[in-house]
């Protein structure tokens, strides 16, 4: 009964966090628009990631990428830049990550009050059921590898770049801020700043009653496509499962799920248990000691809030500078706010953006 009570939270709550996103659009506040800011050249381009290839879901391998150049690009020819990845939420892509955040508006926003310019690139992790995790699996293919490989390779290859990772900053929200703890903790060696904004799934749940409408939809579920027609609960699950404990051998959705027939699969649990930031941050302490800054904020009225402060206070007891922030306002309200005038200037500081960078 306590594994069941514990693997219920854990779905329950992991669908009702990321579930945070569905409110995003029509709550988010839009800073107002800055007199005479320039504006900043957008393409959207496709970027192949070889981390994907052969992944049994059928994700697209080659993924919608948006860039944002700054005002300068087209005409300082010999110019070199640093980068900011942007990191979307769970049930979004990158275009509607550019409404949440109301991009380009907030990235000249930045600009127009101060920030250094730099590209901002925002790639597109999406996938059969709403949600990649940025985690590595052969389910959904490596989307870990995916953002620090493919896509920084890419970017430095085709744009005037800093490539160091000093010059590279990795910022995520919801979902997102999942993905810039996760693949922050494993890859020093590609950024040199993160900003971890509203992060979900950081830590195991606690405690509710089992939920048996989700397991009867989850029953429902006989292709990958059956996942489009499902409560927004059972799809979130079913994402986790893809990302985290994803089986070759478990025809049509290649997964294993927490909850069989009924009966609770520990083992199971405990692979997303294994996936849970919280859970292996101390193999990575000296990893993220490597990182010239680490920014975590979170709204007051944001139910994710205790995981974002006990991954400060973990910092904090290893001595690791970070600083926190407990803005006013719910999962999404601030996000664009805190997009322009904070995350970018964050990065404007911490970024090296000279000739000299190391």
């Amino acid at each position: 009964m306590k594994t069941m009570k514990s693997l219920a939270v854990m779905t329950l709550a992991l669908a009702a966090a990321l579930s945070l996103n569905l409110e995003a659009q029509v709550q988010t506040e839009v800073p107002a628009v800055v007199p005479d800011a320039k504006p900043v050249t957008v393409e959207r381009i496709k970027i192949h990631g070889a981390a994907l290839e052969g992944n049994l879901e059928g994700d697209a391998v080659d993924r919608d990428v948006i860039v944002f150049l700054p005002p300068s690009y087209a005409k300082e020819k010999h110019r070199r830049y640093p980068v900011v990845y942007a990191l979307h939420g769970f049930s979004i892509g990158a275009e509607q990550w550019t409404k949440e955040i109301h991009v380009p508006q907030t990235i000249e926003g930045a600009f127009a009050t101060g920030s250094k310019e730099m590209i901002v690139v925002l790639p597109d992790s999406k996938t059969v059921h709403n949600g990649s995790m940025y985690s590595s699996s052969v389910t959904t293919g490596d989307f870990e590898q995916f953002i620090a490989r493919d896509v920084v390779a890419y970017v430095d290859a085709h744009y005037r770049t800093i490539p160091k990772r000093t010059s590279r900053g990795l910022v995520g929200h919801s979902m997102g801020g999942y993905g810039a703890t996760r693949i922050g903790m494993k890859h020093p060696d590609v950024f040199g700043s993160l900003y971890i904004m509203s992060p979900c799934c950081l830590e195991p749940m606690g405690r509710m009653p089992p939920s048996p409408e989700i397991a009867k939809a989850l029953e429902s579920v006989k292709t990958p496509a059956d996942s489009a027609g499902l409560p927004f609960f059972a799809r979130a699950q079913l994402a986790s499962a893809a990302a985290w404990s994803p089986n070759p051998k478990n025809p049509p959705l290649y997964l294993d799920l927490p909850v069989k027939d009924g009966a609770p699969q520990p083992e199971v649990l405990a692979r997303w248990t294994a996936n849970a930031p919280l859970a292996f941050i101390d193999q990575y302490i000296g990893n993220l000691r490597q990182y010239r800054a680490i920014a975590i904020d979170v709204g007051d009225q944001d139910g994710l809030k205790s995981g974002a402060l006990k991954l400060h206070e973990i910092l904090d007891t290893y001595g690791i500078a970070n600083t926190f922030e407990l803005y006013h306002g719910t999962h999404t309200s601030a996000v664009a706010d805190r997009f322009q005038n904070h995350v970018l200037p964050f990065f404007s500081q911490n970024l090296c953006a000279g000739k000299g960078c190391k």
